[in-house]
């Protein structure tokens, strides 16, 4: 095998499929990433068995030339090592090249290194997708599905199916949910689907969160393909496998309360500032709970109170208060995340009593929510 390529391109794809790759893998090959010359373009992938991330580099794009191949093959180099030789070269062209025995050379300016590398043949096969139903959501709405649900996951492992988001394909409408069990994340969004094919499945976050990061922004669509147990999304160039988990989510419907006894209508951002504010101290101690009450004239207090630390008790003016007078404790750092989510710049927090869940959504917005569960303190 042998071909010269532009080092920017071969910087980019190397980097994408990194975040595949893990040191701390039983396959001792994965932590390689695997390299294939074929007469149209270089393939790279990297794979933990989870993830595995196929990035392609063509011949040529809009008539430029990237790689010239001069001889067809396939190896497989230590990640770590060829990621930082790659980042590192000086010119702008790098040559590969694989010699007797997996001896890979590479080339760049008055650079070379000789690496050992391991047979492509060992390297274990990505997953064969059948492509039958596929559907298609754009670049910068798929990675706004994930910022706005991803950060809602469990981090424990003691209910595995948790760490991950649950992705409902039905009538068009894709459906993206993740809770913790102390909060939960919805969104909805309408999506380009042939044939009617329903799906319910749970994407690992830690997936997500890795897509998101190599997606560049545009509005070009993604292809998404589900089976039995692995999701694949397809980009331009870019192919990510994921495995999924197994076990069914919970069902969450219920716990999204149909009424409310108080409505506020806040400012996004002064709500945001407000809160911060509040937890400063809270953070200080163990607890990161504010109390949140509405007094008179459509005022909201809020405050926190830290025995070693000290108080604090800040005013904030509501857009409207409609229902019942309320005082309730929540944590703060769990409001601000979905604060964060949200977009627009006023919310509707419909609250059903001190000691139920609550409701955070932007208004006038009905494909988005944030549900928290309050901390007994009152």
């Amino acid at each position: 095998m042998r071909f010269i390529i532009q080092r920017d391109r071969l910087v980019q794809s190397v980097q994408d499929v990194m975040k595949a790759v893990t040191s701390r893998t039983t396959i001792p090959i994965l932590t390689g990433i695997k390299i294939v010359a074929t007469n149209e373009g270089v393939t790279f992938t990297g794979s933990d068995s989870d993830i595995s991330i196929e990035s392609f580099i063509p011949v040529e794009e809009t008539g430029d030339e990237i790689v010239e191949i001069k001889q067809t093959g396939a190896i497989v180099l230590t990640a770590k090592v060829f990621s930082e030789i790659v980042r590192k070269l000086p010119t702008d062209t790098v040559e590969i090249e694989v010699q007797n025995h997996l001896q890979t050379v590479i080339r760049s300016g008055k650079s070379e290194f000789n690496l050992n590398g391991l047979d492509a043949e060992e390297y274990p096969h990505l997953p064969q997708i059948e492509e039958d139903n596929v559907f298609k959501v754009p670049t910068d709405l798929l990675k706004m599905l994930i910022r706005q649900t991803v950060f809602a996951v469990s981090t424990s492992e003691t209910r595995p199916v948790l760490t991950g988001v649950n992705w409902k394909v039905e009538n068009s409408e894709l459906i993206c949910i993740a809770t913790d069990s102390h909060r939960l994340a919805l969104r909805k969004a309408k999506i380009e689907h042939e044939g009617n094919v329903s799906y319910n499945v749970v994407i690992p976050g830690k997936s997500l969160s890795e897509l998101s990061k190599i997606l560049d922004d545009n509005n070009d669509p993604v292809d998404i393909v589900i089976t039995e147990n692995q999701v694949l999304f397809k980009a331009k160039h870019l192919l990510f496998f994921s495995r999924l988990l197994e076990g069914n989510y919970p069902d969450t419907t219920r716990l999204i309360p149909a009424e409310s006894k108080t409505d506020v209508v806040l400012n996004t951002k002064e709500f945001l500032h407000s809160i911060d504010r509040a937890s400063l101290l809270a953070r200080e101690g163990r607890n990161n709970v504010v109390k949140f009450a509405t007094i008179d004239g459509g005022t909201i207090e809020l405050s926190s109170n830290t025995p070693e630390v000290g108080k604090v008790v800040e005013e904030l003016q509501s857009e409207s208060i409609e229902g019942e007078e309320l005082k309730i404790s929540f944590s703060a750092k769990y409001v601000m995340d979905a604060l964060k989510a949200l977009e627009g710049t006023e919310i509707k927090i419909s609250f059903t009593g001190a000691m139920r869940p609550f409701i955070i959504k932007p208004l006038n917005d009905e494909s988005i929510l944030q549900l928290i569960l309050p901390v007994r303190t009152y």
